[in-house]
């Protein structure tokens, strides 16, 4: 995996504003700070009963994982847990008691108004979803949904879900057309509509976010707005996982941004824009499971996109070809620069004659130069092998292309 310093100038690379973290680790906390970066940070599973079981310990972790970096670092929300009422059921009775204790530990820090706490779930928590309309947790008045939803009502949160319509579609037996999943327009005719309500849903995606929606209204909680807080496409799948294709994964990516980009929400709640985190970043290569499952990461480890990329809703697109470089970092120290040059233009074969004295590239005659001329040479040939720019933490990846000057120095001899 790239640095954490890496992971954070290829997100600014690719304009990403909002990133969610599945814990609070440091090296990224750290290196997001100053960047403006919204960060929803994570308790993972493993500490959601500790946390449930004690105050302090709730209040250790806002410390340590929250107050010691901001504001520096713009953590506006922690996710508590991932999909605990259907991965971990057991814990499910202490969920609402550890959200509780993170909040009245951000109270007693006075981060309660910038930090929301909340707790993504899947939505296999709604029994039947379709149709929108008729659809209810699986719950009674008493449960943890309730509980939960009470919770996020009380501190003005909202609701975190995990919405895929790539599971919608193949588990759902050839019931709705791939189109429909891939928010690809419908004719009339293969419309989907909510026999209740009449509502059009033109894509699986909105009808799984208005679902979520009913569902809480069906518990008289009318004004807790939804994030989703993951969904995406797997682009590669088993010889058993026909759909999971580049072509595909495009296809949702790209529509499911120019969706979310227009600010407007389900049928039910058009006035809602749906926020939404694209899973994932980069793959999970060691993740168990199908093949499918290791496979959804919409950047390789070096920057570059899995499949030609809209960004931000606009016509802008970042396809397969490098839109990054290379470079030496300007608080590296002289000898590491050295380091990761002499390994550069010996082990690593850049070509590295143009900075050679009286070669096209020797000046400006320093180590820094000649270190990011050798960095992004070898890194543009062999970045598309797995290559990272690291060069022992002495690089880093720029969308400003190195050999293009705003600058030029004139040095004149008058003697």
């Amino acid at each position: 995996m790239p640095s954490a310093s890496e992971v954070v100038s290829i997100i600014k690379t690719h304009r990403i504003t909002h990133v969610r973290l599945y814990d609070a680790d440091s090296h990224m906390l750290k290196t997001l700070a100053d960047s403006g970066i919204e960060v929803t940070v994570g308790v993972t599973n493993e500490e959601v009963l500790g946390i449930g079981e004690s105050a302090s310990a709730a209040a250790a972790w806002v410390n340590k994982n929250v107050a010691s970096y901001v504001p520096s670092t713009n953590i506006t929300a922690i996710a508590v847990g991932s999909e605990v009422l259907t991965s971990i059921p057991h814990a499910a009775p202490i969920l609402v008691t550890a959200m509780n204790n993170l909040h009245k530990a951000l109270v007693a820090s006075n981060l309660n108004f910038q930090v929301k706490v909340s707790s993504p779930q899947s939505l296999d928590i709604i029994p039947e979803p379709f149709p929108p309309s008729t659809a209810a947790f699986n719950s009674s008045p008493n449960s943890t949904v309730y509980q939960l939803l009470q919770f996020l009502n009380n501190t003005n949160s909202y609701f975190m879900l995990n919405a895929y319509p790539y599971y919608g579609y193949t588990n759902g037996n050839g019931i709705f057309p791939i189109d429909y999943a891939l928010f690809k327009p419908l004719p009339s005719v293969k419309q989907i509509v909510d026999p209740n309500t009449l509502f059009h849903y033109n894509s699986m995606f909105d009808a799984m976010v208005d679902a979520t929606y009913y569902s809480m209204d069906a518990l008289n909680f009318s004004g807790i707005p939804i994030v989703v807080t993951e969904t995406g496409w797997p682009w590669q799948g088993g010889p058993n996982e026909p759909d999971a294709t580049v072509e595909n994964a495009g296809t949702f990516i790209n529509y499911l941004i120019r969706r979310v980009s227009n600010d407007s929400g389900p049928p039910s709640r058009p006035n809602i824009p749906i926020n939404t985190y694209i899973y994932e970043l980069f793959n999970e290569d060691k993740r168990p499971g199908p093949v499918s499952e290791k496979n959804w990461g919409v950047l390789y480890t070096n920057g570059t996109a899995v499949f030609p990329l809209s960004l931000s809703g606009s016509s802008q697109i970042m396809g397969n070809a490098t839109t990054v470089f290379c470079v030496a970092k300007d608080d590296a120290s002289e000898g590491k620069l050295q380091d990761g040059l002499n390994w550069a233009c010996g082990q690593g074969q850049a070509n590295c004659s143009v900075i050679q004295s009286g070669q096209p590239c020797y000046l400006p005659n320093n180590t820094k130069n000649h270190a990011s001329y050798a960095y992004n040479d070898y890194y543009q040939r062999m970045h598309t092998v797995g290559a990272t720019c690291d060069f022992g933490g002495t690089a880093t990846i720029t969308s400003n292309d190195p050999s293009k000057y705003d600058k030029f120095v004139i040095v004149i001899n008058l003697n």
